[in-house]
């Protein structure tokens, strides 16, 4: 190897540690800013030479360029020139540049710039996920918040149960308390909608039952109750003519000649095999094709109803049980406008444990109504939010459409608002449409939800019928759900096992529908004219009995107003008045069969043979004239024995204003004149439909709150209950229910005032 200077070795060296450095720089840009690895320092002396002597001639220090620089060159005398050393440097580096090709400071930029961004982008999406739990977690802590405050209004509800048993135990009679009720739609286990659990005070719980026995036992409808006495001693004009004539009841009995002519007929008694052997549940086809096309024409339908929307049971109670049950969960709710058919409340509680919602309306008109009890959206709206406030979930809401018991036919326009209601809350809506061809006014159309071109949400609307009112064969028990939805139809197929109707009754039905001459000519024109017949004679008898009722052109009832013969607008007294009604051998239904939530009104059915209206019109008169009686007789003796004249004179003046010669008819133009008078506390209507009567009856002075918590002190002082029971008692036996009472105790006072009023209503009387 030459040898070469110490100047030439050092730039040599220098030159090979900057190289080696941009190198280090050039390796760790491309490794993407990693840590670049420990490289060895050692090298082998050949490598090194190696090295040198390219780097020599890079740079122009070779030993003969440094020779042929201080003169010592070849022979000759003269080196190589410097420049033609020199200018070689220039293409050599152009040579390693293209050898070795790099990347564009562009393109390095670019990646760097979407590392970055995708970087970014990775954060903001791991952000957005840590929102998105810290807002499931903080919905999950309001719900366990809303759950603990319902534990701690349930525990609330138990202690003011618990003192007013108390309360009522400390009462010598109190038997004439009533349970409390909370909120609109809670329901204690004795008393669920209008009807009662008698059996709860009555019997002890059988060992042979369960707990559904058992309620199922004791279980008492005020409507079934009626029907059972009825039918012990039911009318007969030459076996029993001092039995019971049934006005509440809804039957059609003015055409059974009719049916009996048709139904006796050859073609009514055809047997085919297909008849006496299992069939579809649901309904053999052949009467569920003849129930779709019926429905097609008298519901006026744009297009032909199809047959696999088509499900038949055994009668409307079991298709609002079997409906009810398969879009419902046990404890749900249904939303239904009072007064309405009571029996829904059973026919939805007793299979599926689902209740029933109310939306109460009252005879008195607001500013926004047209009619008295006229349902709007906005009642619908309010009771919806408000039973969503007690937490229960509304399902489903129920329309009848003629109404029952009030005789109401809702527009077009109406029954579309209602069902968008329904649709913009995603409630099912059940249109009952059982009376819809029981429209005895020439004047009067109904119009089915199935005659419109678009329903608001199909999928979620399911319309009833059946042959039990319009046909007047309520003993046939044939009834038709038609729905669009095919889920719900696959769900009832189980339960049609239970609620099937047989063959032979299924053919007599497809052949009643089928004729659609005798149902044009002869059946309908006959039932209707005698429909209207009988409506009218009780409607004049009412006038003569000076009763408020509304005039409505369906159905076969008349919903009428007897609350002046109340002594209280109480539950209790609207019973005590059905059964004296009973006592004189007529049956009416009570407005609590409807869940009215206006005690005194009752549900007259006009759709009876002449001689059994006459016959119960005048029992009804007689039992009417016995209670005037009565109550003239109390009241002047209470005359006799009063002390305050001023009291006299108000008694004397309620008497007077009973008698019926200070009663008056009040015709439209009237209403608009007196409807502002303190004294007329009653107004049925005014439009020229109504039948518009004013009861001057003076609501009975009540004993006030003030008295009962008067008579609760006294009965407190003389009692030892307090000393025998006392707090560090109490919270041994109920520890749960002391934590609740003592963070009511530490409440601000507008919620322990509140937690009173809740007390107070609990302590009321009926």
């Amino acid at each position: 190897m030459p040898r070469r200077s110490f100047k030439v070795q050092y730039m040599i060296r220098g030159y090979r540690d900057k190289t080696v450095q941009f190198e280090d720089y050039t390796r760790v840009y491309r490794n993407g800013f990693k840590r670049p690895e420990k490289r060895s320092r050692g090298i082998s002396i050949s490598t090194f030479t190696e090295r040198a002597d390219h780097l020599s001639e890079l740079s122009g220090f070779s030993d003969r360029n440094v020779a042929c620089s201080s003169g010592a060159g070849p022979a000759g005398g003269t080196g190589a020139p410097l420049g033609s050393s020199l200018g070689t440097i220039p293409r050599l580096r152009k040579r390693r540049k293209a050898g070795r090709p790099r990347e564009s400071l562009d393109e390095a930029l670019v990646r760097f710039l979407s590392s970055q961004r995708a970087a970014e982008e990775r954060f903001l999406a791991l952000e957005e996920c840590r929102l998105q739990r810290e807002a499931e977690a903080e919905e999950r802590r309001a719900q366990l918040d809303q759950r603990r405050a319902e534990m701690e209004r349930q525990h609330e509800f138990r202690m003011f149960s618990v003192f007013a048993h108390m309360v009522s135990a400390l009462r010598p009679d109190s038997s004439s308390v009533s349970s409390p009720h909370f909120g609109r739609a809670r329901r204690e286990e004795e008393d669920i909608g209008g009807h009662s659990w008698a059996g709860a005070d009555t019997q002890k719980p059988s060992p042979y039952l369960s707990r559904r026995g058992n309620l199922l036992r004791d279980y008492e409808d005020i409507l079934q109750e009626g029907f059972v006495m009825y039918s012990k001693d039911k009318h007969d004009e030459d076996k029993n003519p001092t039995g019971i004539i049934n006005l509440g009841t809804s039957e059609n009995k003015l055409c059974f000649d009719l049916l009996s002519k048709r139904l006796t007929q050859s073609d009514m008694f055809q047997i085919d095999p297909p008849l006496l052997q299992y069939g579809d549940w649901k309904g053999h086809s052949f009467l569920r094709e003849e129930v779709a096309r019926f429905l097609s024409y008298y519901c006026k339908a744009p297009s032909p109803l199809k047959v696999e929307n088509v499900v038949v049971l055994n009668g409307c109670t079991s298709t609002f049980s079997a409906v009810a049950a398969v879009i419902c969960d046990p404890e749900d709710a249904i939303l239904i406008p009072t007064p309405s058919y009571g029996a829904i409340a059973r026919d939805v509680f007793l299979y599926s444990n689902v209740r029933t919602v109310h939306v109460h309306l009252e005879s008195e008109m607001s500013a926004t109504d047209e009619r008295p009890f006229q349902l709007t959206v906005e009642k619908m709206e309010k009771a919806l939010e408000e039973a969503t406030l007690e937490g229960i979930h509304i399902k489903a809401v129920v329309f009848i459409n003629p109404h029952n018991p009030l005789g109401e036919i809702y527009t077009p326009a109406e029954m579309m608002q209602f069902l968008e209601f329904a649709k913009r809350h995603k409630l099912h809506a059940f249109v009952d449409e059982i009376y819809m061809l029981s429209v005895f006014d020439e004047d009067a159309t109904f119009h089915s939800v199935l005659s419109s071109n678009k329903l608001p949400d199909p999928q979620r609307t399911h319309v009833m019928w059946g042959m039990t009112k319009d046909f007047a064969v309520c003993g046939m028990r044939v009834a038709c759900l038609y729905t669009e939805n095919q889920d719900v139809i696959g769900a009832l197929e189980p339960l049609a096992v239970f609620h099937g109707i047989p063959g032979t009754t299924q053919h007599q039905a497809a052949q009643l529908l089928h004729d659609r001459d005798w149902i044009n000519q002869v059946y309908l024109p006959t039932n209707r004219g005698r429909l209207k017949a009988a409506h009218q004679y009780v409607v004049n008898e009412l006038k003569a009995l000076d009763i408020p009722f509304l005039d409505r052109p369906a159905g076969f009832f008349i919903w009428t107003d007897f609350r002046k013969f109340l002594k209280e607008e109480t539950a209790e007294e609207e019973i005590a008045l059905w059964r004296h009604f009973l006592n004189n051998k007529i049956l009416l239904s009570c407005g609590k069969a409807f869940d009215c939530c206006q005690p005194g009104w009752f549900r007259i059915v006009f759709a009876d043979k002449t001689y059994r209206l006459q016959l119960g019109m005048q029992r009804l008169r007689k039992a009417l004239e016995e209670l005037r009686k009565n109550d003239l007789t109390k009241d002047l003796k209470r005359n006799n024995q009063t002390e305050d004249p001023k009291r006299s004179r108000q008694t004397d003046g309620r008497l007077k204003s009973c008698t019926s010669e200070d009663r008056s008819w009040l015709s439209p133009s009237e209403d608009t004149k007196h409807s502002v008078l303190p004294t007329f506390d009653h107004i049925l209507g005014s439009g020229a439909d109504d039948i518009m009567q004013v009861s001057c009856q003076s609501q009975p002075a009540s004993s006030g709150l003030d008295n009962l918590i008067e008579i609760l002190k006294q009965q407190m002082r003389s009692s030892d209950w307090l000393q025998k029971n006392t707090p560090e008692l109490f919270a041994q036996e109920n520890p749960e229910v002391f934590d609740v009472y003592v963070k009511l105790r530490e409440k601000p006072k507008d919620e322990d005032l509140e937690a009173k009023d809740y007390g107070f209503q609990c302590l009321q009387l009926e």
